[in-house]
């Protein structure tokens, strides 16, 4: 981690969240690389065109990794534009070919074709992250696909499931997010080089009589960059490239939110079912040294809170890019883009350390599916009793008096009458062996523990390409 001074605010995103890797792509060296690469890419261009001499392209290149951030700020704090401050930077450190930098372009012919390129080097780096999450959750899924356990509607006591199918609704979700974080990296395209509103008109001006087209010219800048280009642009690339890429990290976000607040109440004494690993050295809380707070947990859904937030950024960044162009989302974009990249970049490296080290606790999952399941087992008692003749509206009054006495019962700190009371009840017309086999819920989990494995198996076949 570079040197910080800590005597003025730093971003918890500077050091605290996310990846180094990710800080890198979002840094104004790199920026600045960027831009220098179109430069180059450019002037190589008009270099095939004959505007250019092969001396003054050279020159860029050899200067093109040549940052001078301290430089650029100087000449910015005088002139009040960054773009134009590397710009005469870069030409200083040019005495060759310095004059033709930024030759008949625009300001966002630059910055969005590379904001463009660090939004797809971002995707490139979270898309692995998310593949090796779903990974980490097809083999808790196929580890736990049969152990039962009771599952919760409403918060309240339901009906039994098995803990790798509840694993499998976050890794279904997560999936898609996953496919989603592909679509959008996969049709990430820039402005192309088109000129301050986007119809190539100074581009046109510059090429008369070279016989190269501005079509032609800008596909072979985009071509070296590595990157498609819009068909119809303004002076930017439509802002909802952006809203779609902020939509898809915000699924992922959301995904992630649900699967630690769940893990957050499984946590809880009161269920104790589940909990996030917990080092030997770490203290849970300043004032109650017994803690052990499930913050990893509950990161995840702070960070999660705040990326949900960022969409409705992107959208008024796209809706209100008012005729060809405002200035009004650039403040906003130096915050949004590399933030949410690098918060859902923490949510899935703390998600998929939490996943890796999560404890399973057999015995509190046994407790609970003792007490609650038996509760859930009289829809088998309801069904059979129907089959043996009985009227179902009566059958279930009765199973509705016996449960509502049992909670009750157990309310006041006894232990669960149900199945005793509800075998000896004649009115079901069953026997009490059969009536107490059919309470026993350790196997009314249906097909669920098939589909859990069936989509484990989707999860692998689906990420084996990559």
């Amino acid at each position: 981690m570079p040197e910080m001074n800590h005597d003025v605010f730093q971003s918890p995103f500077s050091w605290r969240y996310g990846s180094d890797a990710m800080r890198a792509i979002w840094s104004e060296v790199n920026k600045r690389r960027l831009w220098r690469r179109i430069w180059v890419a450019l002037a190589e261009a008009q270099q095939n065109a004959g505007l250019v001499r092969a001396d003054q392209v050279d020159d860029l290149r050899a200067h093109a990794d040549q940052i001078d951030i301290a430089r650029a700020d100087a000449i910015e704090a005088e002139i009040h534009h960054d773009l134009m401050a590397e710009v005469r930077t870069y030409a200083e450190q040019c005495p060759v070919g310095g004059g033709i930098i930024h030759l008949g372009a625009t300001s966002m012919d630059i910055e969005d074709n590379a904001d463009a390129l660090r939004l797809r080097e971002s995707l490139d780096l979270l898309i692995p992250k998310v593949s090796a999450l779903l990974t980490v959750l097809a083999d808790s899924i196929e580890r736990e696909a049969d152990q039962v356990c009771m599952a919760f509607t409403h918060l309240q006591p339901a009906e039994p499931t098995t803990v790798g199918y509840r694993l499998s609704m976050y890794a279904q979700d997560l999936l898609e997010d996953w496919r989603a974080l592909v679509r959008v990296r996969d049709g990430i395209r820039g402005k192309g080089l088109r000129g301050a509103v986007g119809t190539s008109a100074s581009y046109g001006e510059l090429l008369h009589g070279t016989g190269v087209t501005p079509t032609q010219m800008s596909a072979q800048v985009m071509a070296a960059i590595g990157l498609d280009s819009f068909l119809i642009v303004t002076q930017t690339v439509p802002r909802k490239q952006e809203m779609d890429v902020l939509n898809a990290l915000a699924g992922v976000a959301g995904t992630l939110y649900k699967l630690a607040f769940d893990l957050r109440l499984l946590q809880s004494p009161v269920f104790g079912e589940w909990a996030e690993p917990f080092g030997k050295s770490q203290v849970g809380s300043s004032a109650m040294p017994f803690k052990r707070n499930p913050i990893n947990a509950e990161n995840i859904d702070s960070l999660a809170r705040f990326v949900a937030a960022l969409p409705r950024v992107a959208w008024d960044n796209a809706a209100h890019n008012l005729l060809e162009r405002t200035l009004d989302d650039s403040a906003n974009r130096r915050l949004l883009l590399p933030e949410a990249c690098l918060a859902v970049d923490e949510m899935v490296m703390r998600a998929t350390r939490v996943m890796k080290g999560l404890r399973i606790d057999s015995a509190a999952i046994a407790r609970n599916l003792a007490t609650y399941g038996v509760f859930a087992a009289t829809e088998r008692v309801l069904m059979a009793a129907a089959r043996a003749g009985g009227d179902r509206q009566a059958l279930h009054e009765i199973i509705r008096e016996h449960s509502l006495a049992a909670w009750e019962a157990m309310r006041s700190g006894a232990a669960n009458p149900l199945a005793d009371s509800l075998s000896a009840d004649i009115r079901l017309g069953l026997a009490p062996a059969v009536i107490r086999a059919l309470l026993d819920a350790s196997s009314y989990v249906g097909d669920a523990p098939a589909r859990a494995l069936q989509l484990a198996q989707t999860i692998r076949t689906t990420l084996k390409p990559l």
